[in-house]
């Protein structure tokens, strides 16, 4: 059973592998992060059913690797909506995870 706190910190794990991905990519033919690759899998897997607004939510904070308060100024909302936003995304993340 995942708690809130793991997949706070699995997300930014997923955060940074997408911010150097490249580099990771490239080190694959000698060196694979086996583990990394496979949460990274995982969770892109249970985000492919998810809501759209949870679903481009992910994929602006954690693959494209945009701050919550970016977001806020990029999408016009206020930070609480935002953070509401993320936490239902964890939510949805416990709920197809566990």
């Amino acid at each position: 059973m995942l708690t809130t706190k793991q997949i706070r910190e699995d997300l930014k794990e997923i955060r940074y592998y997408y911010s150097m991905k490249e580099i990771i990519d490239n080190s694959v033919s000698t060196l694979r992060p086996y583990a990394l690759l496979q949460k990274v899998e995982k969770y892109s897997r249970a985000m492919e059913k998810a809501p759209a607004r949870l679903y481009v939510l992910y994929v602006s904070l954690y693959v494209n690797n945009n701050s919550q308060p970016a977001l806020c100024q990029d999408w016009g909302f206020c930070k609480q909506y935002v953070r509401d936003l993320n936490l239902k995304l964890i939510d949805y993340l416990k709920s197809v995870l566990d």
